[in-house]
């Protein structure tokens, strides 16, 4: 019985849990805090988006979930539970082994991730032989069936190219074969979809979708596009100026979003019906560099609701699963919305 409890309590438990996470660099004009004080969890054949303008601390804080953050100029704090273990307190060699069959990345650029003197196939094998015992052989032939998998035609001849002849959506794809070489447990894909033209960004997405049902893996998804998070996330987390603003469920974020950067980005988004607007609405300013981040909420400058207590830590409002960091009155947020998003505030 006690086994049976153990297992349903290893089921249950997420995947991965961030609770606390910090990340800083050591600069010319001293320490800058580049993540502060960011805690999200991912359940099993779970897809959690990040989105965010850029400089917001996306990219930086998957790069410190795989121990990517050069420890010379760079300090990471809290703790990052993978399956259970805390993978921050894990030696460089512990970590190449976890990378692969554990964590695996889909990086935001595949050209520059991807050695331009080697083929993709050879790549790819290399990978799978890192993490398996296998020959050579064996590895070649698992790559080919990996860029079938992913929609490339003809794997074969694929396999056999080098990387600067392929396009970007096949550069993409082979990547996404590489990343899915030893079946992780969870993949992070940082903006697959960039520079893509919008077929090739629907038959990625497609494929992202398939990866927990035929795979069973779990996806940390990182996004500009707020179309292609309402289509694909089960839950939305918004980050800002290197914290974590806002999360929940994908439907509330869109339904019943709470912080005023949410309804900036959402009043952005093109309406598909109705009266076409003369001109797009739009965030006033610009995200602020690491080093001008105070203790207050870093989006007091550029928000219409800002109030002389902003300049203070926003403290954190958590209700069924939503939580939001704003110092405005939980009462007065509706109202508020609706002069930013009006109709816009509908379920996704």
């Amino acid at each position: 019985m006690n086994g049976d409890n153990t297992a349903a309590a290893l089921r249950n438990r997420p995947l991965l849990k961030v609770s606390g996470l910090s990340v800083s660099f050591a600069t010319d004009r001293g320490l800058v805090k580049a993540v502060r004080d960011v805690s999200f969890q991912v359940g099993r054949k779970e897809i959690l988006a990040i989105v965010g303008e850029s400089g917001s601390g996306k990219t930086v804080t998957l790069l410190s979930l795989l121990g990517l953050i050069d420890r010379r100029n760079g300090a990471v704090t809290g703790t990052v539970e993978f399956q259970g273990q805390n993978i921050l307190q894990l030696s460089d060699r512990e970590l190449r082994r976890l990378q692969g069959p554990g964590i695996a990345l889909i990086p935001q650029d595949p050209m520059t991730a991807m050695t331009p003197v080697y083929t993709v196939g050879w790549q790819i094998a290399e990978q799978i032989r890192e993490h398996e015992t296998i020959s050579t052989s064996s590895a070649r032939r698992r790559a080919v069936e990996l860029l079938g998998e992913v929609g490339l035609p003809d794997p074969c001849e694929i396999a056999g190219r080098y990387p600067h002849e392929l396009s970007g959506g096949m550069r993409q794809r082979a990547m996404i074969a590489m990343a899915l070489s030893c079946n992780p447990a969870l993949l992070i894909a940082d903006e697959p979809t960039t520079a893509l033209d919008m077929t090739t960004q629907a038959q990625i997405l497609n494929l992202l979708d398939r990866l927990r049902t035929e795979f069973g893996s779990s996806v940390i998804l990182v996004s500009h596009s707020m179309g292609v998070v309402a289509e694909l996330a089960d839950k939305v987390a918004v980050m800002y100026a290197g914290r974590i603003v806002e999360q929940a469920a994908t439907a509330p974020i869109f339904g019943s979003p709470n912080h005023p950067y949410t309804w900036g980005m959402l009043a952005s988004i093109p309406p598909l019906s109705g009266k076409r607007p003369s001109r797009l609405s739009c965030i006033p300013g610009a995200p602020p560099s690491p080093g001008e981040i105070g203790d207050g909420c870093g989006f007091a400058p550029r928000c219409q609701f800002r109030l002389v207590i902003c300049d203070t830590a926003p403290p954190s409002i958590a209700k069924d699963g939503h939580i939001s960091l704003c110092h405005l009155d939980p009462a007065e947020l509706p109202a508020l919305r609706d002069v930013v998003l009006g109709a816009k505030a509908v379920s996704p």
